[in-house]
Protein backbone atom coordinates (compact mmCIF):
# COMPACT_ATOMS: atom_id res chain seq x y z
CA UNK A 1 0.00 0.00 0.00
CA UNK A 2 2.64 2.55 1.10
CA UNK A 3 6.41 2.36 0.77
CA UNK A 4 8.91 4.97 1.94
CA UNK A 5 12.62 4.61 1.23
CA UNK A 6 15.17 7.02 2.72
CA UNK A 7 12.74 9.96 2.68
CA UNK A 8 14.22 13.27 3.85
CA UNK A 9 12.68 16.73 4.18
CA UNK A 10 14.13 19.95 5.59
CA UNK A 11 11.80 22.72 6.82
CA UNK A 12 13.78 25.57 8.34
CA UNK A 13 15.77 24.19 11.26
CA UNK A 14 13.78 20.94 11.28
CA UNK A 15 15.05 17.95 9.35
CA UNK A 16 13.18 14.70 8.72
CA UNK A 17 15.96 12.23 8.00
CA UNK A 18 16.18 8.94 6.09
CA UNK A 19 12.70 7.58 6.86
CA UNK A 20 12.03 4.08 5.55
CA UNK A 21 9.07 1.77 6.22
CA UNK A 22 6.31 -0.15 4.47
CA UNK A 23 2.60 -0.53 5.21
CA UNK A 24 0.92 -3.54 3.54
CA UNK A 25 -2.77 -3.47 2.55
CA UNK A 26 -5.25 -4.52 5.21
CA UNK A 27 -3.53 -3.03 8.25
CA UNK A 28 -3.54 -0.06 10.65
CA UNK A 29 -0.31 1.82 11.32
CA UNK A 30 0.04 4.01 14.40
CA UNK A 31 2.30 7.04 14.04
CA UNK A 32 3.65 8.27 17.38
CA UNK A 33 6.19 10.74 18.75
CA UNK A 34 6.38 13.84 20.92
CA UNK A 35 5.32 17.25 19.60
CA UNK A 36 7.88 18.36 17.03
CA UNK A 37 8.97 14.82 16.21
CA UNK A 38 7.93 15.16 12.57
CA UNK A 39 4.57 13.36 12.47
CA UNK A 40 2.71 16.13 10.61
CA UNK A 41 5.61 16.61 8.20
CA UNK A 42 5.55 12.90 7.43
CA UNK A 43 1.77 12.96 6.87
CA UNK A 44 2.11 15.96 4.55
CA UNK A 45 4.66 14.03 2.51
CA UNK A 46 2.30 11.07 2.27
CA UNK A 47 -0.50 13.42 1.16
CA UNK A 48 1.70 15.04 -1.50
CA UNK A 49 1.55 18.45 0.20
CA UNK A 50 5.36 18.45 0.47
CA UNK A 51 7.89 17.13 -2.00
CA UNK A 52 10.69 15.14 -0.39
CA UNK A 53 14.23 16.47 -0.65
CA UNK A 54 15.49 12.92 -1.08
CA UNK A 55 14.32 9.33 -1.18
CA UNK A 56 11.22 7.78 -2.72
CA UNK A 57 7.56 7.38 -1.75
CA UNK A 58 5.00 5.24 -3.52
CA UNK A 59 1.35 4.37 -2.88
CA UNK A 60 0.14 1.15 -4.51
CA UNK A 61 3.29 1.30 -6.61
CA UNK A 62 2.56 4.79 -7.96
CA UNK A 63 4.43 8.05 -7.31
CA UNK A 64 3.32 11.67 -7.15
CA UNK A 65 5.70 12.60 -9.96
CA UNK A 66 3.79 10.53 -12.52
CA UNK A 67 0.39 9.64 -11.02
CA UNK A 68 -0.57 12.45 -8.65
CA UNK A 69 -4.31 12.56 -9.49
CA UNK A 70 -4.68 8.79 -9.26
CA UNK A 71 -2.93 8.70 -5.87
CA UNK A 72 -5.09 11.50 -4.43
CA UNK A 73 -8.20 9.58 -5.55
CA UNK A 74 -7.06 6.73 -3.32
CA UNK A 75 -6.49 8.77 -0.13
CA UNK A 76 -9.06 9.88 2.42
CA UNK A 77 -7.95 12.42 5.02
CA UNK A 78 -8.96 13.68 8.45
CA UNK A 79 -6.70 16.57 9.46
CA UNK A 80 -6.59 19.12 12.24
CA UNK A 81 -7.26 21.97 9.81
CA UNK A 82 -10.80 23.02 8.81
CA UNK A 83 -10.81 22.04 5.15
CA UNK A 84 -14.40 22.94 4.25
CA UNK A 85 -16.37 26.15 3.61
CA UNK A 86 -17.81 27.32 6.91
CA UNK A 87 -20.83 29.08 5.34
CA UNK A 88 -21.93 26.08 3.28
CA UNK A 89 -24.03 23.17 4.48
CA UNK A 90 -22.45 19.77 4.94
CA UNK A 91 -24.20 18.35 1.89
CA UNK A 92 -23.22 21.27 -0.34
CA UNK A 93 -19.62 21.09 0.89
CA UNK A 94 -19.55 17.39 0.08
CA UNK A 95 -20.96 18.01 -3.41
CA UNK A 96 -18.50 20.83 -4.08
CA UNK A 97 -15.45 18.75 -3.12
CA UNK A 98 -16.88 15.40 -4.15
CA UNK A 99 -16.82 16.40 -7.82
CA UNK A 100 -13.03 16.07 -7.70
CA UNK A 101 -13.33 12.35 -6.89
CA UNK A 102 -14.48 9.84 -9.47
CA UNK A 103 -15.84 7.51 -6.80
CA UNK A 104 -17.68 10.06 -4.67
CA UNK A 105 -20.79 8.31 -3.36
CA UNK A 106 -23.45 10.68 -2.00
CA UNK A 107 -25.78 7.95 -0.68
CA UNK A 108 -22.83 6.55 1.28
CA UNK A 109 -22.02 10.02 2.60
CA UNK A 110 -25.59 10.40 3.81
CA UNK A 111 -25.41 7.01 5.52
CA UNK A 112 -22.36 8.14 7.47
CA UNK A 113 -23.90 11.52 8.31
CA UNK A 114 -26.90 9.70 9.75
CA UNK A 115 -24.66 7.26 11.61
CA UNK A 116 -22.68 10.18 13.08
CA UNK A 117 -25.85 12.16 13.96
CA UNK A 118 -24.89 15.03 11.63
CA UNK A 119 -27.58 17.04 9.82
CA UNK A 120 -26.78 17.46 6.09
CA UNK A 121 -28.45 20.90 6.09
CA UNK A 122 -26.32 22.26 8.93
CA UNK A 123 -23.55 24.74 8.12
CA UNK A 124 -20.01 23.53 8.64
CA UNK A 125 -19.18 26.57 10.83
CA UNK A 126 -21.96 25.58 13.25
CA UNK A 127 -20.30 22.27 14.11
CA UNK A 128 -18.18 21.58 17.17
CA UNK A 129 -14.56 20.52 16.69
CA UNK A 130 -15.49 16.87 17.14
CA UNK A 131 -18.39 17.18 14.69
CA UNK A 132 -16.13 18.79 12.08
CA UNK A 133 -13.80 15.81 12.34
CA UNK A 134 -16.75 13.42 12.03
CA UNK A 135 -17.79 15.21 8.85
CA UNK A 136 -14.25 14.97 7.48
CA UNK A 137 -14.34 11.25 8.22
CA UNK A 138 -17.73 10.82 6.53
CA UNK A 139 -16.52 12.65 3.43
CA UNK A 140 -13.22 10.73 3.38
CA UNK A 141 -15.04 7.40 3.46
CA UNK A 142 -17.64 8.53 0.91
CA UNK A 143 -15.20 8.54 -2.01
CA UNK A 144 -14.08 4.95 -1.39
CA UNK A 145 -10.38 5.53 -0.60
CA UNK A 146 -7.79 2.78 -0.31
CA UNK A 147 -5.75 4.62 2.35
CA UNK A 148 -7.06 6.67 5.27
CA UNK A 149 -4.64 9.25 6.71
CA UNK A 150 -5.81 10.50 10.11
CA UNK A 151 -4.04 13.22 12.12
CA UNK A 152 -4.92 13.18 15.85
CA UNK A 153 -8.71 12.89 15.49
CA UNK A 154 -9.55 10.82 18.56
CA UNK A 155 -8.70 13.43 21.20
CA UNK A 156 -11.75 15.42 20.07
CA UNK A 157 -14.18 12.48 20.19
CA UNK A 158 -16.23 11.56 23.22
CA UNK A 159 -15.66 8.02 24.59
CA UNK A 160 -18.80 6.65 22.94
CA UNK A 161 -17.85 7.89 19.48
CA UNK A 162 -14.25 6.73 19.93
CA UNK A 163 -15.60 3.20 20.16
CA UNK A 164 -17.66 3.81 17.03
CA UNK A 165 -14.62 5.29 15.30
CA UNK A 166 -12.51 2.20 15.89
CA UNK A 167 -15.37 -0.02 14.71
CA UNK A 168 -15.37 1.99 11.47
CA UNK A 169 -11.63 1.50 11.04
CA UNK A 170 -12.06 -2.25 11.52
CA UNK A 171 -14.81 -2.24 8.89
CA UNK A 172 -12.60 -0.23 6.53
CA UNK A 173 -9.71 -2.73 6.57
CA UNK A 174 -11.86 -5.86 6.90
CA UNK A 175 -11.53 -7.02 3.29
CA UNK A 176 -7.73 -6.81 3.39
CA UNK A 177 -7.37 -4.24 0.60
CA UNK A 178 -7.46 -0.93 2.53
CA UNK A 179 -5.07 0.53 5.11
CA UNK A 180 -5.00 3.26 7.76
CA UNK A 181 -2.31 5.60 9.07
CA UNK A 182 -3.34 7.05 12.42
CA UNK A 183 -1.21 9.71 14.12
CA UNK A 184 -2.24 9.95 17.76
CA UNK A 185 -0.99 10.76 21.24
CA UNK A 186 -3.60 8.41 22.74
CA UNK A 187 -1.40 5.35 22.61
CA UNK A 188 -3.82 3.11 24.51
CA UNK A 189 -5.93 3.15 21.33
CA UNK A 190 -2.98 1.79 19.38
CA UNK A 191 -2.42 -1.04 21.87
CA UNK A 192 -5.90 -2.25 20.91
CA UNK A 193 -5.97 -1.43 17.21
CA UNK A 194 -2.58 -0.98 15.55
CA UNK A 195 -0.82 -3.64 13.53
CA UNK A 196 2.31 -1.53 12.95
CA UNK A 197 4.00 1.27 14.89
CA UNK A 198 6.18 4.04 13.48
CA UNK A 199 7.88 6.10 16.19
CA UNK A 200 9.60 9.38 15.29
CA UNK A 201 11.95 11.34 17.52
CA UNK A 202 13.32 14.74 16.47
CA UNK A 203 12.94 13.93 12.79
CA UNK A 204 14.51 10.49 13.01
CA UNK A 205 12.90 7.07 12.76
CA UNK A 206 13.33 5.33 16.10
CA UNK A 207 11.05 2.34 15.55
CA UNK A 208 9.13 0.87 12.62
CA UNK A 209 7.84 -2.55 13.62
CA UNK A 210 4.75 -4.68 13.61
CA UNK A 211 3.09 -4.73 17.02
CA UNK A 212 3.83 -8.38 17.76
CA UNK A 213 7.55 -7.91 17.10
CA UNK A 214 7.54 -4.92 19.47
CA UNK A 215 5.93 -7.01 22.17
CA UNK A 216 8.56 -9.69 21.74
CA UNK A 217 11.49 -7.25 21.80
CA UNK A 218 10.85 -5.40 25.08
CA UNK A 219 10.06 -6.16 28.71
CA UNK A 220 9.26 -3.89 31.66
CA UNK A 221 10.93 -5.05 34.88
CA UNK A 222 10.06 -3.82 38.37
CA UNK A 223 11.96 -4.70 41.55
CA UNK A 224 14.88 -3.84 43.78
CA UNK A 225 17.46 -1.54 42.27
CA UNK A 226 20.47 -3.76 42.90
CA UNK A 227 18.81 -6.69 41.13
CA UNK A 228 17.97 -4.60 38.09
CA UNK A 229 21.56 -3.34 37.98
CA UNK A 230 22.73 -6.94 37.64
CA UNK A 231 21.18 -7.02 34.16
CA UNK A 232 23.55 -6.56 31.21
CA UNK A 233 23.98 -2.82 30.71
CA UNK A 234 23.54 -3.10 26.96
CA UNK A 235 20.03 -4.52 27.44
CA UNK A 236 18.77 -1.64 29.64
CA UNK A 237 17.12 1.18 27.69
CA UNK A 238 16.30 3.25 30.78
CA UNK A 239 15.96 2.62 34.51
CA UNK A 240 14.17 4.84 37.01
CA UNK A 241 13.38 4.76 40.71
CA UNK A 242 9.79 5.47 41.77
CA UNK A 243 7.82 5.44 45.01
CA UNK A 244 6.78 1.89 44.16
CA UNK A 245 10.23 0.54 43.39
CA UNK A 246 12.69 0.68 40.54
CA UNK A 247 11.61 -0.16 37.01
CA UNK A 248 13.45 -0.57 33.75
CA UNK A 249 12.64 -1.10 30.09
CA UNK A 250 14.96 -3.68 28.59
CA UNK A 251 15.60 -5.33 25.27
CA UNK A 252 14.29 -8.85 25.65
CA UNK A 253 15.74 -12.00 24.17
CA UNK A 254 14.11 -15.42 24.31
CA UNK A 255 17.08 -16.70 26.24
CA UNK A 256 16.69 -14.05 28.98
CA UNK A 257 16.13 -15.49 32.46
CA UNK A 258 15.04 -12.96 35.07
CA UNK A 259 15.31 -13.07 38.86
CA UNK A 260 12.11 -14.55 40.27
CA UNK A 261 11.65 -11.57 42.56
CA UNK A 262 11.41 -9.17 39.62
CA UNK A 263 7.98 -8.39 38.15
CA UNK A 264 8.16 -8.88 34.39
CA UNK A 265 5.49 -7.56 32.00
CA UNK A 266 5.09 -6.79 28.32
CA UNK A 267 5.13 -2.97 28.10
CA UNK A 268 2.39 -0.90 26.50
CA UNK A 269 3.19 1.38 23.57
CA UNK A 270 2.95 4.33 25.97
CA UNK A 271 5.52 2.73 28.29
CA UNK A 272 7.88 1.98 25.40
CA UNK A 273 7.57 5.56 24.20
CA UNK A 274 8.10 6.96 27.72
CA UNK A 275 11.28 5.00 28.37
CA UNK A 276 12.65 5.60 24.87
CA UNK A 277 12.18 9.34 25.42
CA UNK A 278 14.05 9.14 28.74
CA UNK A 279 17.00 7.10 27.49
CA UNK A 280 20.36 8.85 27.73
CA UNK A 281 19.09 11.15 30.49
CA UNK A 282 20.52 10.68 33.94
Amino acid sequence: MLKMTNISKRLGAFHLEQISFELPPGYIMGLIGLNGAGKTTLLHLILGLYRPDGGSLSIEGKTYDTDRKEILEKIGTVLAEDLFDGYDTLLHNARQYGKYYQNYDEPLLCQYLSRFALCPAKKFSELSKGEKLKFQLAFALAHHPKLLVLDEPTGNFDPEFRREFFSILKEFIADGTNSVILATHLTEDLDRMADYIVYLEKGKLLLAEDIETLRQQYRLLVGETYKLKLLPKESIIYMEETAYGTRALIRHRNRNIYDRELTVTVPSIEEIMYFMTKRGKG
